[in-house]
């Protein structure tokens, strides 16, 4: 409800119509245009100009339901639009993740906004083109066969015509056709060539419009008074020492949830901290050094087992030689360097809510649940976020910001704070993974088996919205990602069971961060690997290739042998030196049905401080048809730095309470001088099917490292993350 201290008639004063006064994104700007302005515009999956618009001067609108997180895939889905077009890149535009005008291609997770997305709107531009072919042949009274498509005009036989003149400013109301054939590779001049990247000149000079730099005219500013404790109720509260600060509007309360409202950020921020409120106590997290005890006596919802071959049970039980391990990988926040923003209105009974949702259609349904109003009457715009990766605060600050402008009746804008944002945000859930291992009398892997205890899916992929959460509206359960993909292993092992126990609790609100379960599972699975090879008294490169049947896996990874100038190891090198270095080689099949990567790792271990140092990666890359290779090294070369940041440093603190891990001290991530080399081969199928790679590169990475460091001074690092800590107890151990 909205306090007594300022009416919704006070706020309603000073408001006025919505102009953006500060130039969106370019993405951002162009969704506010239809081009076609004949109406709704369609956003079915099914239809052409659900993707594709051309308006009068030949300018080609690509509507995309994924959205770039700041991987370049707005520039790569641009290339594909105008390849399969054949209109140059200049003439594109892309608009994203307006739930007003794009389709819903699903959230942007899991790697597919290229293997999916950009398949789509590939094919939706080649039927646009089939069709535009047909009505140049008729208007020309050319044989369709003669006709030839070049920058946008249609040419043959001494004449031509433009795409503008054929369909410009009416709708390409067609069918998608599914056959409709694609441009063949061998033509191309667009795809598979470095573009660079169409955002960084306005990220680099300063004039790229992030969600926290978006301004709304008439906005006030809001920030949630969060609680001391996660599942503290709000008891009492007093805004009585708010009043005395300039730019003071009031107070919104609706159960637990509580925010100030002010003219400006700074009020709103000195408001939040002068406010009173009493909370009721709680401690019901797990003790963080109890927490494996915690995970293992958690109720279990139910058992599935995620890949069976042959009688795992049987071969363990007849092996000459049995091995055991444990490998766990810590509670991680996301970091975002940005923390979360978003802006929201209330305007003639509908909802505009701007934010960095990485899946704006399902916040629309999370907003239209929460607030009990209909989907249409709701229009989520995505801008990009300064930090943005994985599902962190963004979805949650644009429910935060339309709770508080449905009773202030004027736009209001809800910046995180950095507390907010490592001590709110939804985190990557702890795993645990037991392993058991059964060598032959050659050394050769009989039999494998895991069980790993993560926490329950819910049906529904969505994350619980915490303003829901506190006010006790309608609310959705929290999905953690789909973690028991990776659990599965590529090799060829006779017997093999592979299990996860889904726990019916876990001890934060869990979401995905990048590479969920495929990072943690990878971790253990090609750790163990290493276990087993070490057993066999073999070079962990050779007994991964003699495990694999898969040619393009075996190709992938002689290309990493001589990328990386292997030379065969089957014991630690053990340097008795105070700096040791080792080398440690991981792999993946992503999934176990798209992108292959291969990494080696060198790293450094100082034994007397315990401190890991990685110097640098090489890694081999296959993810089908590359579409800009460019932006493809920057996202290899982000999965890396990204997860050598997880693997070494992060790890998430807490007391019986709250998250005390709220700040760059006591949450640090990976700084410049530890950013390490990263040397990539890249495997083009220019014929096959493009596939992700915002996530497969990253899955490897901490099983490499360990490896590396096994090779290094001869001890498992078995929990993540290797801090010198707890280097120095292994290798006192």
């Amino acid at each position: 409800m909205l306090t007594d201290q300022i009416s919704r008639r006070d706020f309603l004063k000073t408001s006025g119509a919505l102009v953006v006064t500060y130039a969106l994104a370019p993405k951002a700007a162009n969704a506010a245009i239809d081009p076609n302005d004949l109406g709704p515009k369609t956003v079915a999956a099914d239809r052409v100009d659900g993707f594709v618009a051309i308006d009068g001067k030949g300018v080609v609108t690509v509507y995309s339901g994924k959205v770039d997180l700041g991987t370049g895939t707005d520039t790569a889905l641009t290339q594909i639009a105008a390849e399969e077009l054949g209109v140059p890149m200049q003439r594109v535009k892309l608009v994203t993740g307006d739930t007003l005008l794009t389709p819903d291609q699903g959230p942007t997770f899991g790697s597919l906004t290229i293997q999916n997305g950009g398949v789509q709107i590939r094919q939706a531009c080649a039927t646009a083109r089939e069709a535009l072919l047909d009505r140049a042949a008729q208007k020309l009274g050319v044989s369709r066969s003669d006709l030839a498509v070049q920058d946008g005009w249609i040419r043959g036989n001494g004449k031509r015509v433009a795409y503008a003149e054929l369909v410009g400013d009416r709708r390409l109301e067609l069918k998608l056709d599914a056959k409709a054939p694609l441009k063949d590779p061998s033509d191309y001049t667009i795809v598979g060539k470095p573009v660079p990247r169409l955002d960084i000149p306005e990220k680099v000079t300063g004039r790229f419009t992030y969600m926290q730099d978006l301004k709304v005219k008439g906005m006030v500013h809001a920030r949630v008074v969060r609680p001391p404790a996660m599942r503290a109720t709000l008891e009492n509260w007093s805004d009585a020492q708010c009043k005395q600060i300039p730019g003071y509007l009031g107070a919104v309360r609706k159960g637990s949830f509580l925010a100030v409202v002010a003219h400006d950020e700074w009020a709103a921020i000195k408001a939040a901290s002068a406010i009173e409120a009493r909370w009721s106590k709680w401690e019901g997290l797990p003790d963080k050094a109890k927490l494996w005890d915690h995970v293992r006596a958690s109720r279990v919802a139910k058992d599935e087992v995620l890949q069976n071959a042959g009688d795992s049970a049987a071969a363990l039980g007849a092996a000459p030689k049995l091995l055991k391990a444990t490998y766990d990988f810590a509670v991680h926040t996301h970091g975002s360097i940005g923390p979360s923003c978003a802006v929201a209105e209330f305007k003639d009974g509908k909802l505009t809510a701007w934010s960095a949702s990485q899946a704006t259609h399902l916040l629309r349904k999370q907003l239209a649940r929460m607030l009990d109003m209909s989907e249409l009457n709701i229009r989520c715009l995505y801008v990009e976020g300064s930090g943005c990766y994985g599902r962190n605060g963004h979805e949650d600050a644009a429910a935060d910001a339309a709770l508080i402008a449905r009773e202030v009746g004027r736009p209001v804008r809800v910046q995180w704070s950095r507390a907010d944002e490592h001590g709110w945000d939804p985190k990557g859930p702890p795993t645990l993974i037991d392993y058991r291992g059964a060598l032959d009398a050659n050394g050769n892997v009989s039999a494998w088996e895991s069980e790993a205890f993560i926490p329950e899916r819910p049906g529904q992929i969505a994350v619980t919205l915490v303003a829901a959460d506190l006010a006790n509206l309608p609310k959705e359960a929290s999905h953690p990602g789909n973690i028991h993909q990776g659990l599965a292993i590529p090799y060829a092992v006779p017997n093999i069971r592979a299990s996860a126990h889904w726990l019916a609790e876990t001890p934060f609100r869990p979401s995905w961060i990048r590479t969920p379960g495929r990072m943690q599972n990878s971790f253990g699975n090609e750790c163990f690997l290493d276990e087993l090879a070490a057993a066999a008294g073999a070079d962990p490169f050779e007994y991964r290739v003699r495990n694999l049947k898969d040619p393009r896996g075996l190709e992938l990874m002689e290309r990493l042998r001589k990328l990386a100038a292997w030379t065969p190891r089957t014991a630690p090198a053990g340097d008795a030196g105070e700096i040791a270095k080792g080398r440690g080689v991981s792999y993946i099949k992503y999934e176990l049905v798209r992108t292959y990567v291969g990494v080696v790792a060198d790293v450094e271990v100082n034994r007397r401080t315990g401190k890991v140092r990685v110097e640098r990666f090489f890694v081999a890359h296959d993810c089908g048809q590359i579409i800009n290779p460019d932006g493809l090294r920057n996202q290899i070369d982000g999965n890396i730095i990204q997860t050598v940041s997880r693997t070494l440093i992060e790890d998430l603190q807490w007391n019986r309470s709250a998250v005390t891990s709220v700040d760059w001290q006591s949450y640090p991530i990976l700084r410049f001088p530890e950013v390490p080399e990263i040397v990539i081969d890249l495997v083009d199928r220019p014929k096959e099917r493009p596939w992700g790679a915002g996530e497969p590169t990253a899955a490897v990475v901490p099983s490499a490292i360990a490896n590396a460091v096994y090779d290094a001074v001869g001890v498992r690092l078995r929990s993540v993350p290797f801090t010198p800590e707890r280097v120095r107890a292994a290798l006192k151990a």
